[in-house]
């Protein structure tokens, strides 16, 4: 088995010359080598754009979306260097003096573009607590339908001016810096215990990204920030994630008791720099999920190289989701202090009933298998992915559209989606499905696309969001059959 590493540059169909998503010939025996966590990276340069020296990253995702976010953290004064040319994936960053300078137009206003990406539209705007110049967000048609205005309202309530130069609640936005001293003009550098946090409330219940928002900017704040969230928290792995990441650079954090009722569960970031040094960024585990999923309707085995043995991110789940699908999953040491992780297959797919709450990013692939598991009669039902509306794409809606689009009977609920065991005799028949700009959604066609032959996608470009190189990545997996060779005549789109 050879493994297969990412590749970046690769051109794709275009939306009038649809994406044919391979079917599988027979089961697979593949070894996958997956660049860096978007989330990780996110959070990674953030922090070391803050941080109070300069700061090394090693295993950074090089995609559109972290794209964004070294470019917005350009425009408020940090500086990042690639180290082993434009696609390594080491960088060194040079942190942004305080208060952060805006890079400003000639209206004396700095311009962020979020494109399509969360982080960016949701991790950005508490900068302006500590920037000397307002700024205006704005980003992809699709960025303008996802929800802020919690965030806002909270930030407003730190002293953040906030106009909404669209429709409320949505990009685009103009944020100014609070205009008295106060959290944005305090000193940092006092005892930890000099001041009494500053506190917040916050509506977290569309995105936990609004909670780590707060977090990775209020150890900047006098006293640090106390963030209070009024309700259910969906995907908390993310917010240990983020806990995690301020950890690891010094930066102490206090979490609430598990125990404590919703609306009474405090997050407490102390007052202090983030500390660089030497970083490095996990796999994405979460993008592990396709490539994993294929051998249980393949049949077969795919690995995955550098597993981290202990992990926040929500990847992991797929150790205990993909055996209740019917794959069998084991690890062993790869003696560099990560893990093989290997799935087994048979083609045999088994549905599921399962809360996603904790970990919605993965519910596109889970959705795959259910659809490919009502073809072999076996119904499932999905819940707590009802904040799942407000990601790229209203994901609920696009995956039972899809689902239907196959044959599939798939309808929404309130909080997830249920798909039913089709009549014996009936089967999925092959469709031009949609990405709706959607990584994931991308993932779930080529997915759906090894047991339904035909399968064809409009764009799988917008894989590029988290995983470039995709296409030419997933035909490689494929191709790599039991004797661990590739198919004569086999190529990779370029």
């Amino acid at each position: 088995m050879s493994p297969v590493t990412s590749q970046d540059g690769l051109s794709a169909p275009t939306p009038d010359h649809p994406w044919a998503a391979p079917a599988a010939t027979g089961p697979l025996n593949a070894v996958v080598t997956l660049p860096g966590s978007k989330s990780l990276t996110a959070r990674a340069l953030l922090l070391a754009a803050l941080a109070d020296t300069p700061t090394t990253l090693a295993g950074v995702l090089h995609s559109r979306d972290t794209e964004l976010m070294r470019a917005a953290l350009t425009a408020f004064g940090a500086r990042f260097t690639d180290l082993d040319g434009d696609d390594g994936a080491r960088l060194h960053v040079t942190p942004a003096p305080l208060p952060l300078h805006v890079a400003t137009g000639p209206d004396g206003v700095g311009r962020i573009d979020c494109g399509l990406a969360g982080t960016v539209m949701r991790f950005i705007p508490p900068l302006v607590l500590l920037a000397d110049a307002p700024v205006i967000l704005d980003g992809d048609d699709g960025a303008r339908l996802r929800p802020l205005a919690p965030l806002m309202e909270a930030l407003a309530d730190l002293g953040v001016g906030v106009t909404w130069l669209g429709e409320p609640g949505f990009l685009p936005i103009r944020l100014a810096p609070p205009t008295a001293a106060g959290p944005a003009r305090g000193d940092v550098n006092a005892p930890a215990g000099a001041l009494s946090p500053t506190r917040v409330s916050l509506d977290a219940s569309a995105s936990s990204q609004f909670l780590s928002a707060l977090l990775l900017t209020g150890s900047l704040l006098p006293g640090g920030l106390a963030v209070t969230p009024t309700g259910a928290v969906p995907s908390l792995p993310h917010v240990a994630m983020t806990v995690a990441a301020l950890r690891e650079r010094g930066v102490a954090v206090d979490e609430p008791s598990a125990l404590l009722p919703e609306g009474r569960r405090t997050w407490r970031v102390h007052p202090g720099r983030p500390g660089g040094g030497q970083v490095g960024i996990e796999s994405d585990l979460s993008n592990a999920g396709p490539f994993l999923a294929a051998a249980l309707v393949a049949g077969g085995t795919v690995s995955v190289e550098h597993w981290p043995a202990s992990t926040t991110q929500a990847g992991n789940a797929w150790r205990a989701l993909l055996p209740r699908l019917g794959g069998t999953v084991t690890t062993e040491p790869d003696g560099v202090g990560t893990l093989r992780l290997t799935c087994r297959g048979t083609g045999r797919i088994d549905g599921i009933t399962a809360d996603l709450s904790a970990v919605g990013e993965l519910a596109p692939t889970v959705t795959a298998l259910a659809v490919l598991a009502s073809a072999q009669g076996h119904p499932s039902r999905l819940s707590g992915i009802a904040h799942l509306r407000g990601h790229e794409t209203d994901r609920l809606a696009a995956l039972v559209a899809e689902a239907r689009r196959l044959g599939a009977s798939a309808r929404e609920r309130s909080d997830g989606i249920e798909i039913d065991a089709l009549p014996d005799g009936a089967r999925l028949t092959p469709a031009p499905m949609r990405a709706y700009a959607d990584h994931r959604m991308a993932t779930f066609a080529a997915l759906v696309g090894l047991a339904v032959p035909g399968t064809t996608l409009d764009d799988v470009a917008c894989t590029s969001k988290t995983l470039p190189g995709f296409p030419a990545l997933w035909e490689a997996v494929l191709a790599q059959g039991p004797d661990g060779h590739r198919p004569a005549g086999h190529r990779r789109r370029r």
